[in-house]
């Protein structure tokens, strides 16, 4: 157990490191830092002391000393932390940078168009390698001074404007034309459609492919079966809840984001409905196929989407010049039974 005094005893230093070890404070630098050029003898002897001392490098430092001046971090901004989606992405945008060693500093934007400034500004000056930005602003012009002085940045899940970069995103119109498609297959007409924030370009989408799949059977969704700008779980609930309470009420339900499943989820088993309400969800969530029935849901690859984002902001720290790349993902439709519920006869 570590005593009062030892917790505010002071960190080694290089200087206590090589006193140890007997040697010069650049050959603790070259072996710390995994360099060439030190015997395998001398290279135990650091090691040695670094672990008797419990010797912690000062990477930002040591990295703002070299000449590329990087401080092997990256900025990755996302619209919630919590949220499955989000979080996936950055366990895979985290599994790439571990293998270049180098730190993600992640924070939530809560579609919050200033937090978004904001954030990259405090990036910036942290002096980040790249950024990672799922924006929650219409433009992202005032990027532009930072791209030109050579910081990178991807864009995910929403495609940048006002500047061009690097993006990765998912086909959202297709996504939310399959996911619709496939309940007006099973023979449903009065199908609700539940949808995000309409200013945000991924919601606007979806419910553009929701519409087109109407359309393409020569059909017109019932106006006050289309919900937008819903931004939580609980008010999906809610709305589930009045569209239940209409004369007629809707046989089956698009979500067009996982919380808003989430809700329909919660409203139709209140109602004892779970079983009588088809329900097909845009983006999978954690024990989604646990469900009774087990949800259907149009997924995106998200291991996929964040190496993907990783391998090109890294490509982009390394030296890449080449025109920005726009990389458009295809999501899948993975049936599990909620989805195939039929209409009542």
């Amino acid at each position: 157990m570590t005593s009062l005094s030892e917790a505010g005893r002071s960190r080694a230093t290089m200087r206590e490191v090589a006193a140890l070890a007997g040697v010069s404070l650049k050959t603790v630098s070259r072996v710390v830092n995994e360099e060439a050029g030190v015997s395998a003898d001398v290279r135990e002897r650091v090691t040695s002391a670094v672990r008797h001392l419990d010797y912690r490098p000062n990477l930002a430092a040591s990295n703002l000393r070299r000449t590329s001046a990087r401080t092997g971090l990256i900025g990755a901004l996302v619209q919630d932390l919590s949220n499955s989606f989000s979080a996936g992405l950055l366990r895979a945008l985290e599994d790439t940078a571990r293998a270049r060693r180098t730190g993600v500093l992640a924070a939530s934007l809560d579609e919050g168009v200033d937090r978004e400034r904001e954030m990259v500004h405090d990036l910036v000056t942290r002096r980040v390698d790249g950024l990672v930005i799922m924006p929650a602003s219409a433009r992202q012009d005032y990027l532009v001074a930072e791209l030109r002085t050579g910081t990178p940045a991807v864009f995910v899940d929403r495609p940048p404007r006002g500047v061009d970069a690097d993006s990765v995103v998912v086909d959202n119109v297709t996504g939310g034309r399959m996911g619709t498609e496939h309940l007006l297959a099973q023979g449903h007409r009065r199908i609700a459609g539940l949808f995000h924030l309409t200013q945000i370009v991924t919601a606007q989408q979806r419910l553009d492919g929701f519409r087109a799949a109407h359309e393409a059977r020569g059909l017109r969704p019932d106006p006050r079966l289309v919900v937008t700008d819903i931004s939580s779980t609980d008010e999906a609930a809610h709305v589930v809840d009045q569209l239940l309470a209409l004369n007629e009420p809707p046989t089956a339900i698009f979500a067009g984001r996982n919380i808003l499943a989430s809700g329909a989820v919660r409203s139709l088993a209140e109602h004892g409905l779970r079983r009588s309400v088809a329900l097909v969800s845009f983006d999978d969530f954690p024990l989604a196929d646990l469900l009774d029935p087990p949800l259907t849901v149009v997924r995106q690859d998200v291991a996929r989407i964040g190496r993907t984002v990783g391998e090109m902001i890294f490509q982009r720290i390394d030296g890449d010049t080449s025109p920005p790349r726009h990389v458009v993902i295809e999501p899948t439709l993975v049936v599990r039974g909620s989805g195939e519920i039929p209409p009542p006869p």
